[in-house]
């Protein structure tokens, strides 16, 4: 029993990506199921999202093995440095964060049809919450640096993360 206790309390930080994993899947499998959306310049803007997402999903995986200290023979998320550069300079969660947002809006340009939207919202809301979770376990980890961090680089709006990186490049 304390197994199994202890089996639960590690998957706890994956609970919620393991709600919206599957709505999301069943928003990427609409997406090619449904073939007539209503406005062709919306499909096209979903299509740009959805490649965009692809962008912040692998950038994170490679920054952090270049630069996350990784200790050999353990994945990419086992990072044992304060990652700042790259797309981190940008964004704080870019592959839970903005990622899965990008890839559940483009999916809901996309299909145009009420049931992506009914599966895409909670998804999308389910991803964020999962990422302001990632944020207190980053302090738990890291401390003080990262709350610095957390001040310079926002959570998932890469826009405005763009603008702040040229504007400290602007007065460095």
């Amino acid at each position: 029993m304390k197994r199994f206790e202890e089996s639960l309390y590690n998957l706890q930080p994956y609970a919620l990506c393991c709600i919206s994993g599957p709505l999301t899947v069943a928003q990427i499998v609409l997406a090619f199921v449904i073939q007539q959306p209503r406005n062709e310049t919306l499909q096209w803007g979903g299509w740009v999202l959805w490649w965009a997402s692809a962008v912040f999903g692998w950038l994170p995986i490679l920054t952090f093995l270049r630069k996350g200290n990784v200790p050999k023979g353990k994945s990419y998320v086992h990072t044992t440095t304060l990652v700042e550069t790259g797309i981190y300079a940008i964004v704080r969660h870019p592959q839970m964060g903005t990622a899965w947002l990008l890839m559940c809006t483009g999916l809901m340009f996309i299909t145009q049809h009420w049931i992506s939207v009914a599966l895409g919202v909670p998804a999308m809301a389910l991803a964020y919450l999962d990422v302001l979770k990632a944020d207190q376990r980053c302090i738990e980890k890291f401390g003080d640096a990262y709350r610095h961090y957390m001040e310079r680089v926002p959570r998932v709006n890469f826009v405005a993360g763009i603008i702040r990186l040229i504007a400290r490049r602007a007065a460095a």
